[in-house]
Protein backbone atom coordinates (compact mmCIF):
# COMPACT_ATOMS: atom_id res chain seq x y z
CA UNK A 1 0.00 0.00 0.00
CA UNK A 2 1.32 3.71 -0.85
CA UNK A 3 1.62 6.01 2.29
CA UNK A 4 -1.13 7.78 3.14
CA UNK A 5 -2.79 10.68 4.50
CA UNK A 6 -6.46 10.41 6.27
CA UNK A 7 -8.18 13.02 7.69
CA UNK A 8 -11.15 12.15 9.78
CA UNK A 9 -14.13 15.02 10.75
CA UNK A 10 -16.61 15.04 13.22
CA UNK A 11 -18.74 16.96 15.82
CA UNK A 12 -16.97 16.48 19.43
CA UNK A 13 -17.48 12.74 20.40
CA UNK A 14 -18.22 11.32 16.95
CA UNK A 15 -15.14 8.50 17.34
CA UNK A 16 -12.47 10.34 15.78
CA UNK A 17 -9.62 9.26 17.82
CA UNK A 18 -11.12 6.15 18.08
CA UNK A 19 -11.13 5.65 14.54
CA UNK A 20 -7.75 6.84 13.57
CA UNK A 21 -6.14 4.75 16.58
CA UNK A 22 -8.09 1.56 14.58
CA UNK A 23 -6.66 2.90 11.14
CA UNK A 24 -3.32 3.85 12.57
CA UNK A 25 -2.91 0.01 14.09
CA UNK A 26 -4.38 -1.50 10.79
CA UNK A 27 -2.98 0.43 8.10
CA UNK A 28 0.29 1.18 9.78
CA UNK A 29 0.11 4.32 9.99
CA UNK A 30 0.76 7.17 13.00
CA UNK A 31 -2.01 8.58 14.67
CA UNK A 32 -1.30 12.64 14.81
CA UNK A 33 -4.00 12.99 17.58
CA UNK A 34 -3.54 16.91 17.42
CA UNK A 35 -5.86 17.46 20.10
CA UNK A 36 -3.59 15.36 22.85
CA UNK A 37 -0.79 16.88 21.21
CA UNK A 38 -1.85 20.55 21.80
CA UNK A 39 -3.06 19.93 25.15
CA UNK A 40 0.49 18.82 26.15
CA UNK A 41 2.12 21.80 24.73
CA UNK A 42 -0.82 23.61 26.43
CA UNK A 43 -0.46 22.25 29.70
CA UNK A 44 3.71 21.93 29.92
CA UNK A 45 4.49 23.41 33.21
CA UNK A 46 8.04 25.20 31.65
CA UNK A 47 5.36 27.22 29.31
CA UNK A 48 3.18 28.48 31.66
CA UNK A 49 4.37 32.08 31.75
CA UNK A 50 4.37 32.30 28.16
CA UNK A 51 1.79 34.87 27.08
CA UNK A 52 1.10 32.61 23.84
CA UNK A 53 0.71 29.93 25.96
CA UNK A 54 -1.65 31.46 28.11
CA UNK A 55 -4.04 32.97 25.56
CA UNK A 56 -4.26 29.57 23.46
CA UNK A 57 -5.26 27.68 27.18
CA UNK A 58 -8.13 30.09 27.56
CA UNK A 59 -9.49 29.28 24.35
CA UNK A 60 -9.14 25.58 24.97
CA UNK A 61 -10.64 25.13 28.32
CA UNK A 62 -13.64 27.52 26.84
CA UNK A 63 -14.24 25.44 23.83
CA UNK A 64 -12.90 27.56 21.61
CA UNK A 65 -10.49 26.71 18.89
CA UNK A 66 -6.50 27.11 19.15
CA UNK A 67 -5.57 30.23 17.08
CA UNK A 68 -5.33 28.42 13.42
CA UNK A 69 -1.68 30.09 12.64
CA UNK A 70 -0.36 28.27 15.73
CA UNK A 71 -1.41 25.42 14.95
CA UNK A 72 -0.64 25.20 11.45
CA UNK A 73 2.74 26.35 11.86
CA UNK A 74 3.11 23.19 14.79
CA UNK A 75 0.83 20.56 13.11
CA UNK A 76 2.83 20.79 9.36
CA UNK A 77 6.34 20.77 11.21
CA UNK A 78 5.04 17.43 12.79
CA UNK A 79 3.57 16.08 9.37
CA UNK A 80 6.73 16.87 7.47
CA UNK A 81 8.59 14.88 10.13
CA UNK A 82 6.13 11.62 10.19
CA UNK A 83 6.37 11.45 6.23
CA UNK A 84 10.15 12.12 6.14
CA UNK A 85 10.86 9.14 8.86
CA UNK A 86 8.41 7.25 5.96
CA UNK A 87 5.00 6.64 7.69
CA UNK A 88 1.51 7.40 6.34
CA UNK A 89 -0.52 9.78 8.96
CA UNK A 90 -3.99 9.79 10.15
CA UNK A 91 -5.37 12.90 11.63
CA UNK A 92 -8.22 12.96 13.95
CA UNK A 93 -10.04 16.94 13.57
CA UNK A 94 -7.85 18.26 12.31
CA UNK A 95 -6.95 20.39 10.08
CA UNK A 96 -10.05 22.67 11.96
CA UNK A 97 -10.56 26.00 10.29
CA UNK A 98 -10.37 26.90 6.58
CA UNK A 99 -7.10 28.99 6.86
CA UNK A 100 -5.60 25.66 8.69
CA UNK A 101 -6.75 23.55 5.46
CA UNK A 102 -5.54 26.18 2.83
CA UNK A 103 -1.89 25.74 4.54
CA UNK A 104 -1.78 21.78 5.70
CA UNK A 105 -3.87 20.18 2.14
CA UNK A 106 -1.58 21.22 -0.56
CA UNK A 107 1.53 20.03 2.12
CA UNK A 108 -0.06 17.03 2.54
CA UNK A 109 -0.35 16.80 -1.47
CA UNK A 110 3.04 17.05 -1.89
CA UNK A 111 4.21 14.64 1.03
CA UNK A 112 1.55 11.79 -0.19
CA UNK A 113 0.28 12.65 -3.57
CA UNK A 114 -3.21 13.79 -3.92
CA UNK A 115 -4.53 10.23 -4.72
CA UNK A 116 -3.22 9.29 -1.72
CA UNK A 117 -5.35 11.84 0.87
CA UNK A 118 -8.71 10.55 2.13
CA UNK A 119 -11.60 12.59 3.56
CA UNK A 120 -14.11 11.29 5.93
CA UNK A 121 -16.68 12.37 7.85
CA UNK A 122 -18.38 10.92 10.97
CA UNK A 123 -22.17 12.33 11.44
CA UNK A 124 -23.36 12.42 14.50
CA UNK A 125 -26.10 14.55 15.51
CA UNK A 126 -26.05 17.35 18.52
CA UNK A 127 -27.78 14.99 20.90
CA UNK A 128 -25.93 12.23 20.28
CA UNK A 129 -22.20 14.18 20.56
CA UNK A 130 -23.37 15.59 24.04
CA UNK A 131 -24.53 12.84 25.58
CA UNK A 132 -21.37 10.65 24.62
CA UNK A 133 -18.67 13.67 25.92
CA UNK A 134 -20.55 14.33 29.28
CA UNK A 135 -20.51 11.18 29.97
CA UNK A 136 -16.56 10.40 28.87
CA UNK A 137 -13.77 9.33 30.44
CA UNK A 138 -10.08 9.27 29.71
CA UNK A 139 -7.19 6.88 31.35
CA UNK A 140 -5.05 9.57 33.65
CA UNK A 141 -1.88 6.87 32.29
CA UNK A 142 -2.40 5.64 29.04
CA UNK A 143 -4.77 8.67 27.61
CA UNK A 144 -7.18 6.08 26.22
CA UNK A 145 -11.15 6.89 26.41
CA UNK A 146 -13.50 4.36 28.04
CA UNK A 147 -16.18 3.46 26.14
CA UNK A 148 -18.43 3.64 29.12
CA UNK A 149 -21.89 2.38 26.33
CA UNK A 150 -20.18 -0.92 25.96
CA UNK A 151 -18.55 -1.41 29.48
CA UNK A 152 -20.28 -3.56 31.86
CA UNK A 153 -20.04 -1.34 35.80
CA UNK A 154 -21.56 2.02 36.05
CA UNK A 155 -19.33 3.30 38.19
CA UNK A 156 -15.82 2.36 36.51
CA UNK A 157 -12.74 3.10 38.38
CA UNK A 158 -9.87 1.58 36.77
CA UNK A 159 -8.68 1.59 32.21
CA UNK A 160 -8.99 -2.02 31.45
CA UNK A 161 -5.92 -1.25 29.32
CA UNK A 162 -3.34 -0.44 31.46
CA UNK A 163 -5.26 -0.65 35.01
CA UNK A 164 -4.60 3.41 35.38
CA UNK A 165 -7.55 5.93 36.92
CA UNK A 166 -9.56 7.61 35.30
CA UNK A 167 -10.25 11.35 34.99
CA UNK A 168 -12.56 13.56 33.01
CA UNK A 169 -10.94 16.57 31.00
CA UNK A 170 -12.04 20.02 31.47
CA UNK A 171 -13.81 20.95 28.29
CA UNK A 172 -16.16 17.76 28.50
CA UNK A 173 -18.87 19.80 30.62
CA UNK A 174 -22.18 20.63 28.55
CA UNK A 175 -21.53 24.24 28.43
CA UNK A 176 -17.94 23.33 26.44
CA UNK A 177 -19.30 20.89 24.55
CA UNK A 178 -22.55 23.51 23.13
CA UNK A 179 -19.06 25.68 22.35
CA UNK A 180 -17.60 23.11 20.51
CA UNK A 181 -20.50 21.86 18.80
CA UNK A 182 -20.62 25.51 17.05
CA UNK A 183 -17.34 26.34 16.39
CA UNK A 184 -17.37 23.09 14.59
CA UNK A 185 -20.33 23.69 12.54
CA UNK A 186 -19.46 27.45 11.85
CA UNK A 187 -15.20 26.70 11.21
CA UNK A 188 -14.88 23.31 10.47
CA UNK A 189 -17.82 22.17 7.74
CA UNK A 190 -16.66 25.08 5.50
CA UNK A 191 -13.77 22.84 4.84
CA UNK A 192 -15.63 20.12 2.92
CA UNK A 193 -16.89 22.03 0.41
CA UNK A 194 -13.81 24.28 -0.05
CA UNK A 195 -12.10 20.51 -0.46
CA UNK A 196 -14.55 19.47 -2.68
CA UNK A 197 -13.92 21.96 -5.12
CA UNK A 198 -9.92 21.05 -5.59
CA UNK A 199 -11.20 18.00 -6.04
CA UNK A 200 -11.08 15.59 -3.11
CA UNK A 201 -13.90 13.00 -2.39
CA UNK A 202 -15.43 13.69 1.18
CA UNK A 203 -16.62 10.62 2.43
CA UNK A 204 -19.90 10.37 5.07
CA UNK A 205 -19.81 7.76 7.77
CA UNK A 206 -22.73 7.06 10.16
CA UNK A 207 -20.88 7.75 13.01
CA UNK A 208 -23.79 6.58 15.45
CA UNK A 209 -22.80 2.43 15.45
CA UNK A 210 -20.89 0.96 17.26
CA UNK A 211 -16.85 1.83 16.82
CA UNK A 212 -16.21 -1.29 14.99
CA UNK A 213 -19.07 -1.37 12.91
CA UNK A 214 -17.69 2.53 11.62
CA UNK A 215 -14.65 1.05 10.93
CA UNK A 216 -15.45 -1.77 8.73
CA UNK A 217 -17.15 1.20 6.96
CA UNK A 218 -13.85 3.52 6.52
CA UNK A 219 -11.49 0.57 6.45
CA UNK A 220 -13.64 -0.67 3.24
CA UNK A 221 -12.80 2.36 1.09
CA UNK A 222 -9.30 2.23 1.71
CA UNK A 223 -8.13 -1.48 1.87
CA UNK A 224 -8.02 -1.65 -1.81
CA UNK A 225 -5.51 1.85 -2.02
CA UNK A 226 -2.45 0.92 -4.26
Amino acid sequence: MHKIAVILYGPPGSGKGTQANLLAGKLHLIHFDTGKFFESVLYDPRRQREALIRRERRFFETGKLLTPSFVLREATKRARAIAKAGWGIAFSGSPRTVFEAKGLVPVLAKLYGRKNIFFFVLKVPPAASLRRNSSRLICRVCGAPLLTAFYPSKNPKYCPICGGPFYRRLLDNPETIRVRLKEYESRTEPIFAMVRKWGYRVNEVDGRPAPYKVFRKIYGKLKNVR
